[in-house]
């Protein structure tokens, strides 16, 4: 398999995945210019041009966040990243993945937009605070976002909230994910793939 990426984007979620699936894979870095470290069109592996992208062996490619945390967690049950398939928890874990992609993701992503002007930044900085307060609230004392154990949302989350530093947001604002994000970034697999994208 190979896992397209840039350093600290959304892509880091499937690559932290990846090693702690204890998958084979190969790291392609992409550019700004959306071409490869190898001078390849990335646009003809994902034509929205954004990461990650998951391109499998036999040359099928996966594109979202949410699908390629699933599809790697799947691939490897054993090392516990999802429940089941058939049972009542998978859904939740859909839910808890789409929380962290369309209310803190899709918001705090926009901050990265030199383009966005400041009434504008001031608008996404307050919606993201939002969801973040309402997260901290509904914490109530858990060890992961989802279940009893650590998975593929744990990480979705850990990676974008690393971005608040980015946009000036401190999380020891919100204590219960300061918590959190302190206990993902601590796992072997975290900080390899960390070291990998040079961002240790």
């Amino acid at each position: 398999m190979k896992l397209y990426y840039l350093p600290g984007a959304c892509s880091l979620a499937p690559h932290i995945a990846l090693r702690e699936a204890g998958l084979a894979f190969d790291l392609v870095r992409v550019g700004r210019d959306r071409k490869t470290e190898q001078g390849e069109d990335y646009l003809a592996i994902n034509p929205f041009g954004y990461v990650p992208a998951l391109q499998l062996d036999d040359g099928r490619v996966l594109t979202e966040n949410i699908a390629i945390l699933q599809y790697i967690a799947d691939l490897e049950p054993a090392a516990g990243l999802a429940p089941a398939r058939d049972g009542f928890e998978r859904y939740r874990l859909q839910s808890a993945l789409a929380f962290v992609s369309t209310e803190l993701h899709k918001s705090l992503g926009l901050l990265f937009n030199p383009a966005l002007d400041e009434a504008g930044r001031k608008l996404v900085g307050e919606r993201a605070r939002a969801r973040l307060d309402t997260l901290e609230r509904s914490w109530n004392g858990r060890t992961w976002l989802h279940g009893q154990r650590y998975g593929v949302a744990d990480i979705y989350q850990f990676v974008v909230l690393r971005w608040l530093a980015h946009f000036g947001m401190d999380l020891r604002e919100w204590p219960s994910l300061a918590a959190h994000s302190a206990r993902v970034a601590e796992r072997p697999a975290v900080r390899a793939a960390l070291a990998a994208e040079g961002l240790a």
